[in-house]
């Protein structure tokens, strides 16, 4: 969608705006948001980073999804001053910007670019979303001037509802609610949202949580737990223990064991890589009962339209490739067994 199609569709006489899911845990879902709550939303996420009407913000990401769309829509209820560019990996953008958001690919390739981590430390507000931010990433940006932020969302939401500040004294892994938001845990511990300016009823996330004075941090997803042998293993656990050690990108998710119920599987985006070398590095890196069963060399990872792992994706390609054959190690017994 370009920038004239969603201004038409904003000015149209319809209450609602049409939005897709990114996919990050099936397949894309339309959904048609009211314009009232895009602009709760923008109105508040503005408000909480001390926006002013003349601020600048900078649209780099795709307006096919909701980030793209909320950042328009912050410009318009806010009175910003929008520059839009092409939504590509390496974004390029002229001058200081007050208000930018991107997903963690971007950063990456403008911080191994001089003058694209000029730009990025000239951005008073730099939003990160649509993936996680791993360590290496938040080290990257710890020293950083200005204010870099983790943003917690989801299209539900409008996007995001809490954030937490990657940079300075302020650094932390605790997202704090925007106004108007609280946080409850359910009984399997995942996140309940209550914003009822931008959703009307209270969402109940897959996302598995700790709750602290009003705050919280994630642990993952819901359904990216690994069940093997009794033993529950968090799927983002496993990749942020091993992001350190792989220099390759790589990805973990599940298939079924006859003995475990399911394995660990590791997906390498290296089709010469050798899975002997990887399991003994895992094995030196990982606690015992987190080390893959399987390794499934892949041209590239299946990522969504957004840049984030298509976990469905990859659990199917894991399913396929172990399901014929089966010929890793005896595992070791589970202690709950």
């Amino acid at each position: 969608m370009t920038l004239e199609e969603f201004l038409e569709e904003w000015n149209s006489p319809s209450a609602t705006v049409l939005v897709h899911t990114s996919g990050s845990t099936g397949e894309p879902k339309p959904m048609l948001v009211e314009k009232s709550r895009m602009e709760a939303s923008a109105r508040i996420t503005c408000r909480f980073l001390g926006l002013k009407p003349g601020s600048t913000a900078l649209l780099c990401l795709p307006l096919d999804y909701i980030a793209g769309k909320m950042m328009v829509v912050r410009a318009l209820t806010f009175g910003l001053k929008l520059q839009a560019i092409e939504p590509k990996g390496m974004p390029v953008w002229q001058g200081r910007v007050d208000l930018a958001a991107m997903v963690p690919l971007q950063v990456y390739n403008l911080l191994k670019d001089e003058d694209g981590r000029r730009r990025l430390m000239q951005t008073d507000h730099l939003l990160i979303g649509g993936g996680p931010v791993d360590d290496a990433l938040a080290h990257e940006l710890a020293a950083f001037p200005n204010h870099v932020w983790s943003t917690y969302g989801m299209t539900e939401t409008l996007s995001h509802i809490a954030l937490r500040r990657l940079n300075g004294p302020e650094a932390t892994e605790w997202y704090t609610p925007l106004e108007g938001v609280s946080v409850s845990l359910n009984s399997d511990d995942c996140l309940v949202v209550n914003a009822p300016a931008v959703c009307p009823v209270p969402l109940v996330t897959n996302d598995i949580a700790q709750l602290r004075d009003g705050t919280f941090r994630i642990l993952g997803r819901r359904d990216n737990v690994v069940c093997s042998g009794g033993m529950k293993i968090q799927i983002e656990e496993v990749e942020r223990l091993l992001r350190p050690h792989l220099a390759i990108p790589f990805m973990i998710t599940k298939a079924q064991d006859k003995k475990l119920g399911e394995q660990v599987v590791l997906l390498a985006e290296d089709e010469n890589a050798e899975a002997d070398s990887l399991l003994a590095l895992c094995r030196q890196v990982l606690p015992k009962y987190y080390v893959p069963r399987s390794v499934v060399a892949v041209s590239r990872l299946p990522m969504t339209a957004t840049g984030k792992p298509a976990r469905k994706e990859a659990e199917r390609i894991a399913r396929g490739a172990t399901a014929p054959r089966d010929k890793s190690p005896e595992p070791p017994q589970s202690p709950l067994l």
